[in-house]
């Protein structure tokens, strides 16, 4: 118990606007490379859509890999990159390569053996190694109600509220599992797998689902507007957890 609370009370939280969040993920990533020396990358759920361009993993001479579940995915990738068809939520995952930094953006919701994918997170890290988690959260309302209701009809509303290339982005089932804000009991969950809890932070708004509608949009920022003035991390729309391995 003693320890839960020394490392909840060392943990960063800290609460942004979301599109801080979807403009400075990539930089983040780079900057925590840099300051660390890392140069053993994973790129969980990368699919088509690695993080990362090849241009900087050559010039910075890393070792990035792409995981993911799906080799439809890993095929639409470019050629050039290093990539590795796995089940990271699998009891039966083993992987004899370590990484430095393991990463994941807008992956940990379509995961539902939750603790499962952090242990095996986990079991990747060399010592001190980080790993980085992106995603959505509960309970902010579209993501509610991608989680409620069926597949079909909530691929019917993606449609018309944030049309996106289907080829390059498409929509997968989430669960939502483990996806919330910086609340006690998000941070201890992790503490107990393992992993001393660096930072979290909580991002509020989802603008791109109102843009349609002007009179949800005005709510929807008051609405943030508020929530930055008085952060409850129940309320957040995205969050991103940064993890050590001690």
């Amino acid at each position: 118990m003693y320890r839960i609370k020394e490392f909840y009370m060392v943990t960063r939280i800290s609460y942004e606007r979301s599109r801080v969040a979807w403009e400075g993920f990539l930089p983040f990533i780079l900057d925590l490379i840099k300051k660390n020396n890392i140069k053993r990358v994973c790129d969980i759920g990368g699919g088509c859509n690695p993080v990362m361009s090849i241009d900087y993993i050559e010039k910075n001479d890393l070792d990035y890999s792409i995981l993911d579940i799906s080799e439809i995915e890993l095929l639409k990738a470019p050629g050039n990159y290093n990539k590795i068809l796995a089940d990271i939520s699998s009891p039966d995952f083993m992987t004899e390569k370590k990484f430095d930094l393991v990463f994941s953006k807008m992956l940990a919701e379509h995961i539902s053996e939750t603790e499962q994918f952090h242990r095996n997170v986990l079991s990747c890290l060399t010592e001190k190694g980080l790993a980085v988690h992106f995603f959505p959260t509960l309970y902010a309302l579209p993501f509610v109600i991608n989680c409620i209701l069926p597949e079909y009809f909530t691929d019917v509303m993606l449609n018309i509220f944030a049309p996106r290339d289907r080829y390059q982005k498409n929509k997968f089932p989430a669960y939502y599992n483990w996806c919330l804000g910086p609340t006690r009991k998000q941070i201890q969950r992790f503490i107990s797998l393992g992993y001393d809890v660096i930072e979290y932070k909580g991002f509020f708004g989802h603008e791109t689902y109102y843009n349609r509608i002007n009179i949800l949009k005005k709510i929807h920022q008051f609405k943030t507007d508020y929530l930055l003035r008085h952060p409850n991390p129940i309320f957040t729309s995205y969050a991103c957890v940064v993890l050590k391995k001690p």
